[in-house]
């Protein structure tokens, strides 16, 4: 960084009109959110066999796995088998969620299922100090039939049951991740933002190569594993 690396300064009248200006587009953002969220909410379903995975007690119906709420999201966790250390996106995303209780009043839950065996996924839990709750599509299809095969990318999923009937109501990867983290929404906001090659950014901001400033799975498992 650098002392050229700085927005212009301007008086406060002109800042105020240029936010003004910014802030229409921001809003007109929001209400397209908002539109799209009405369009997701109007999206069909498609039925679920009766898939059974595994838990920390043992093999779980999937339909089980709604712990008696009707709704479920899905965050299905990259998993390379042998590694001590796992996906570091989708480890620092899940290491986000803490505090998921507010979801109770929503008729929801949020898990992760993951390719993992379930004895290395809990373990790899503790390790890491990730507070969710995890299953295991090891021994089942329920991965690669949701977009999350082995050796398969990231994904979330939502699932709405009626009963003992398990449906699939919507799907995202990659980016589309990003509306769920609280993360980037903070980074964003920041003069110099993710500070990553591939972002418009004026001439002299500090950009680094993609994913370079993420945190790495022991940086996540210091600041929250069981050594923390």
């Amino acid at each position: 960084m650098t002392a050229a690396a700085l927005p212009p300064v301007v008086d406060a009248d002109t800042w105020q009109r240029q936010l003004d200006a910014l802030r229409a587009r921001e809003k007109a953002a929001t209400r397209e959110l908002d539109a799209i969220a009405a369009q997701r909410r109007r999206l069909p379903m498609v039925k679920m066999p009766a898939y059974t995975l595994e838990g920390e007690q043992g093999p779980v119906r999937l339909v089980d796995v709604f712990g008696g709420e009707s709704q479920l999201i899905v965050y299905n966790h990259m998993w390379f088998p042998g590694e001590q250390w796992q996906c570091p996106g989708c480890t620092g995303f899940t290491s986000q969620f803490t505090r998921l209780e507010f979801l109770d009043n929503y008729d929801a839950r949020f898990v992760i299922v993951t390719q993992g065996p379930i004895d290395e996924a809990l373990a790899y839990k503790q390790r890491a100090g990730n507070k969710m709750t995890w299953y295991s599509t090891a021994n089942s299809p329920f991965g690669s039939d949701v977009g999350a095969p082995p050796g398969g990318g990231f994904a979330v999923n939502v699932f709405l049951r009626d009963g003992d009937t398990v449906y699939r109501t919507w799907h995202t990867n990659g980016r589309g991740t990003e509306q769920l983290s609280h993360a980037f929404a903070l980074i964003d906001l920041l003069p110099y933002g993710r500070q990553e090659e591939w972002q418009d950014s004026p001439g002299g901001w500090p950009q680094s190569p993609t994913y370079s400033r993420w945190a790495s799975s022991e940086d996540i498992a210091a600041l929250y594993g069981p050594d923390a």
